[in-house]
């Protein structure tokens, strides 16, 4: 049987039939792992990475095990050791540091030394007699190592060498193979025998905003005053009541020159008026494309001062990729080839039956000429990153090539990797997972058709304890210009405080289309999701000051958001047991900070709902605590696992508690602080 080297040049057999590599160490679902390591896991810089893994080997012989992890760009890799945990599982974690992609695998190996270590120690406990015969085959494990180790250490190990084959003293002898110092010498210089290493797996990083952010969409040529269209500068003006309501991104519909052919008016109209502004995504028109502004929002310099004004208050500006045309976009004349057209030589416009966008033409990604479209799309994103801008929210992404997303998302992440996309993709969930995995930073997710216990408890316990945990980031959007659900449709304004607050303590990406959301505004179009005198089609003015506003909540629910860890991940979720199917209960935890936050909502915008909420576990007694009401300061106590609660929609229909390690104090009183 022949030895060959691995990467890491250690010794393996290769087996004489079979013409592989074998080791008689296994190493198994190694995890985190996206598809068995053909896609990426995601993390954000400064999380961490959890390696766990099952590793085993025939007979009682001892395991070594380590993970090797390094910056991808870099050529060294880390070692840590991992740890066993039982039922052959290991497990370690390290941190990721910098916004760079990494990469990590697994390496075991028989460890000769500990296999004979361990086989000494219980000789010693079970006072075996021939304990001398052991102490040799240690000398001459420990003398094979000798000429490797350094001359600082070169006395005290040929002393223990010493002390083995002469066996005087058993006891100092077994205390002197005991040392840690020497099991430490023993790992770096001692033969490694069947040495088995995993697969190497790709861990894409991200900054930390793609974990968490708290997204406000709004149209800036609804800024204007009196009803007339907005712009950069008026837009400017509203950045201080949003970054005071707490979010850290605004979003902005297309902001590009709209055409005029087949411009929709009002409701989505096929005729529209001259004074129609139409819909921002029908892109295109003679004053420029996908690389100019809105000649009414002002030019690229108006743009570039509105985002420096948005980052000075902690605001970042998130663009929208909309990678269709209007007839009258500069490409459709200058590149007709990047389009379908139908037999009569006319172009192919949009439609979703039995909707029609005759005033959008979407690209032939397949066309001849793909090449050269593919780069031109990519020069747009690069455009608007040269512009100051580094988070796009990217429209219909399922209906273009998913190829073209991961190819696109790669380029633009070499030279660029703080950019963030938002996948904007309701649709099947196959789709959306593998969106994820080429490399999408944040998803759209079926949270806004989510609405009653059963379904908002299965949802998220998919989303944070399956494998979407690593790699679909949720956006809880509680709205949309294009969804107004039926939930807030027809529950008044505490519906829409139910799905704020259920969105902002659920996700650790949320966001909310305003004004109308903290307005409290449910008027759609007839059996339909579509908000009746929809932003899309024309020009809002809205009263800012109406009574009906939530605007306090929503302040409110960022500051909690900002000061508790635990909703700033969404790994360590778990939904509490209440007997009233209207009432939801849920824990989320940060491990580090020891943050925990209880949420309890009412689930019903109508009634008040009432009902006992019980935690898991053994961890609670019989002992009064006392509980922190985040929303409204009350502090209530508590007592047990067991507790009630009463919630009146229109007074308040949730709690957000504040929880955090048990305490006792000098009286004997628990309580969470």
């Amino acid at each position: 049987m022949s030895t060959s080297k691995s990467s890491s040049g250690s010794s393996t057999k290769t087996h004489p039939k079979l013409s592989l590599e074998w080791s008689r160490v296994l190493i198994e679902q190694v995890s985190p792992a996206m598809d068995a390591g053909d896609f990426p896991v995601k993390r954000t810089v400064g999380e961490s990475v959890h390696v766990k893994a099952r590793i085993f080997c025939d007979g009682h012989d001892k395991i070594t095990a380590e993970v090797l992890f390094k910056r991808k760009k870099q050529k060294a890799w880390v070692t840590l050791l991992l740890q066993p945990i039982g039922n052959d599982w290991w497990q370690t974690q390290f941190i990721i540091e910098a916004l760079e992609d990494y990469e990590f695998c697994v390496r075991a190996w028989i460890d000769p030394f500990e296999t004979w270590r361990e086989e000494l120690l219980k000789k010693w406990n079970a006072q075996v007699s021939d304990i001398e015969s052991c102490f040799l085959e240690g000398a001459a494990l420990l003398e094979g190592v000798c000429p490797s180790i350094p001359n600082a250490q070169k006395a005290w190990f040929t002393d223990i060498i010493q002390q083995l084959k002469s066996a005087k003293n058993p006891k100092e002898t077994v205390l002197a193979v005991s040392d840690p110092q020497l099991q430490v010498v023993m790992l770096n210089h001692a033969p490694q025998e069947s040495v088995a290493e995993s697969l190497v797996y790709a861990i894409n990083v991200d900054r930390p905003k793609a974990r968490f952010s708290s997204w406000y969409e709004f149209f800036p040529r609804s800024t204007g005053e009196k009803g007339a269209h907005g712009n950069f500068k008026t837009a400017t003006k509203a950045l201080d009541r949003i970054a005071a309501m707490g979010f850290d991104v605004i979003y902005l519909p297309p902001i590009h020159p709209i055409g005029l052919a087949y411009r929709k008016g009002p409701n989505n109209t096929l005729k529209a008026n001259a004074s129609d502004p139409g819909s921002p995504w029908a892109i295109g028109s003679k004053e420029g494309g996908h690389k100019a502004v809105h000649p009414e929002l002002g030019s690229i310099a108006d743009f570039k001062a509105f985002v420096k004004q948005a980052n000075k208050k902690g605001l970042e500006v998130a663009l929208d990729i909309a990678f269709q045309c209007s007839p009258d976009h500069p490409y459709v004349k200058d590149h007709p080839e990047w389009f379908r057209h139908r037999p009569d030589g006319t172009i192919k416009y949009a439609e979703n039956p039995p909707k029609k966008y005759q005033d959008i033409y979407p690209f032939d990604f397949e066309c001849e000429a793909w090449p050269a479209l593919w780069q031109e799309l990519k020069s747009v994103v690069e455009f608007w990153i040269e512009q100051g801008v580094f988070i796009f929210r990217v429209d219909n992404p399922h209906t273009k090539p998913l190829a073209f997303w991961e190819w696109l998302i790669a380029e633009i992440r070499q030279n660029h990797p703080e950019t963030l996309f938002l996948a904007e993709a309701f649709t099947r969930p196959a789709i959306m997972k593998y969106l994820a995995k080429i490399g999408f930073s944040q998803s759209y997710s079926y949270f806004t058709w989510r609405n009653t216990k059963r379904e908002l408890s299965e949802f998220v316990t998919e989303l944070t304890q399956t494998d979407l945990i690593d790699c679909m980031r949720p956006n809880f959007f509680a709205n949309t210009p294009d969804i107004l659900h039926e939930f807030l449709q027809s529950g008044g304004r505490p519906s829409f405080e139910i799905r704020l607050i259920l969105a902002a303590t659920l996700g650790a990406n949320y966001g909310i289309y305003g004004p109308p959301f903290e307005l409290c505004i449910g008027d759609a179009m007839p059996a339909s999701e579509e908000y009746r005198d929809s932003e899309k089609y024309q020009v809002r003015t809205w009263d800012l000051a109406s009574e009906q506003s939530i605007e306090p909540l929503v302040t409110r629910i960022n500051t909690i958001r900002k000061n508790n860890p635990a909703l700033q991940y969404d790994r360590y979720v778990e939904f509490l047991e209440t007997d009233n199917a209207q009432i939801l209960a849920y824990t989320k935890s940060d491990p580090a900070s020891e943050n925990i936050i209880l949420t309890i909502v009412n689930l019903d915008p109508f009634t008040a709902q009432a009902g006992w909420v019980q935690f898991k576990g053994a961890d609670w007694g019989e002992a009064s605590y006392q509980v922190h009401d985040l929303l409204s300061d009350a502090r209530y106590l508590w007592q047990g696992k067991r507790n009630y609660v009463s919630l009146d929609p229109s007074i308040c229909p949730a709690h957000v508690f504040k929880l955090r390690k048990r305490i006792k104090n000098e009286k004997d009183f628990e309580y969470y602080q």
